[in-house]
Formats: structure tokens, sequence, C-alpha cells
């Protein structure tokens, strides 16, 4: 259940203007009903002011009489008309500057051991662009000549369960099952 905004100052407002139980007007704004009846008696929330959730349309008048009537109903919020707010997307990762001259060896290192990876994949994992990814493949980075191919892992650039999740969406099982070994020669071949 969602709970009123300002729950405590809600709280003190019931507590004022309204007949309800301490057990009702808990239910309501999410408190314990000793923490209410406390409030009640003046030895909590000293000084907060009363916040109106008729007048800020939590509640209804209504609602209020219904439960004032009935001790064992409980109040119910107005379902709002409003659109919800979108979440938003976690947006770009930060990479330290400490950092950063080591996304071209961990892309050349992901091209390299696993070449399914789309450009897309590798620029989430390393939290790199397109364009870095396609100097990399191409060898026309400025400092192609100084890129070593190193594990992002090992660097710090993400994690292996990122890495894990990635090669699975690209369909590249070969991380998962490790080739078995060749089997050693025998004393008999040799001779």
């Amino acid at each position: 259940m969602t709970q009123p905004l300002m729950p405590k100052a809600t709280a003190v407002w019931l507590i004022d203007k309204t007949s309800l139980s301490f057990e009702q007007i808990a239910d309501f704004v999410g408190m314990h009903p000793l923490e209410v009846q406390a409030i009640a008696d003046g030895e909590v929330a000293q000084g907060i002011i009363g916040y109106d959730p008729v007048l800020n349309g939590q509640l209804t008048r209504e609602e209020i009489a219904r439960c004032e009537a009935d001790p064992a109903a409980r109040l119910r919020m107005v379902e709002t008309t409003l659109p919800l707010p979108k979440p938003r997307g976690k947006g770009a990762r930060y990479t330290p500057v400490s950092k950063r001259n080591d996304r071209p060896d961990a892309i050349a290192w992901l091209i390299r051991h696993h070449p399914l990876l789309s450009d897309v994949q590798v620029g989430k994992l390393v939290g790199t662009t397109k364009e870095t990814i396609a100097k990399v493949r191409d060898r026309t980075h400025w400092n192609s000549a100084n890129i070593k191919p190193r594990d992002p892992v090992i660097l710090g650039l993400c994690t292996q369960s990122d890495l894990n999740a990635a090669l699975l969406a690209a369909g590249d099982r070969s991380h998962l099952n490790p080739p078995a070994p060749l089997p050693e020669a025998s004393e008999e071949s040799a001779a």
C-alpha cells in the first residue's frame, strides 16, 4: 500500500481533526499504534504542524466519515489520475580517469577472445563508443601501437557476471565449457 506524504504530519492532523482510532491512523500512515498514541500524548512530534490529507487529495471526507463510523474499517488513499513519472535509465557509466587509458586494451581483448560480441555489447561492458571500438578493430586508433589486449575484468572496467551475461546473450558458450584436455600419449605408442 502506498503511504501518504509526510506520515507524521498526516498522523498529527488525523489525531487532531478526526475521531479515528490509533490503529486506523497507524495503518494509514504506516506507523506503529504506540507511536501514534505517543503523538497524541504529546511525547513525540512536538512542533510538527498537521498536514491535511483531504486538502492535498490523499483522502476524502467521506472516507474519513466511513472509517469513523466503523472502527474495524481501514482508510484507503484516493486513486490518483495523475500519470506516474517514468523511471529514468541508468545513463552512461562513469569510468575513472586512471582507467580510461585501459579501455582500448579491454576492447582489443574482447574482440580477440569473444568475436561474437556485438559493438553495442562491447561498448556497454567497457563504457565506450562504437567509434572507439571500430578504431581499435581497424587499428586506426591514435595509440594502436601501444594497445595490448588485456582482460576488462582484471582491469576493473566490468564485472565477471556482466561479461558472462553479455556472452550468454551473444550466444558464445565457449567460456562456460572449457575444451577437454588432450589425451596424453601412452608409453606403448611412444616406443
